[in-house]
């Protein structure tokens, strides 16, 4: 995994509490784990990727979801 966090999703990770933080970093993968772990990425830049994942794979549901509706609707 190649990827790193852009500013945009920094910015995001900095203004999560500490809880949420937490939450966020329990559902990492575990690649970007184990990159917290080497000390190749900070806590934030683990968090602000996996923020950026989450937000992806939501837009990729909600668009199978609208898929889904559009063939219930038609038939």
């Amino acid at each position: 995994m190649g990827k790193t966090a852009s500013e945009a999703y920094l910015e995001k990770a900095r203004l999560l509490s500490r809880k949420e933080t937490e939450r966020l970093l329990s559902r990492a993968r575990e690649k970007l784990i184990r990159r917290l772990e080497v000390k190749k990425l900070s806590a934030l830049e683990v968090a602000a990727i996996q923020l950026e994942l989450e937000d992806e794979a939501l837009s990729e549901w909600r668009e199978r979801m609208a898929e889904i509706r559009n063939k219930t609707k038609s038939k």
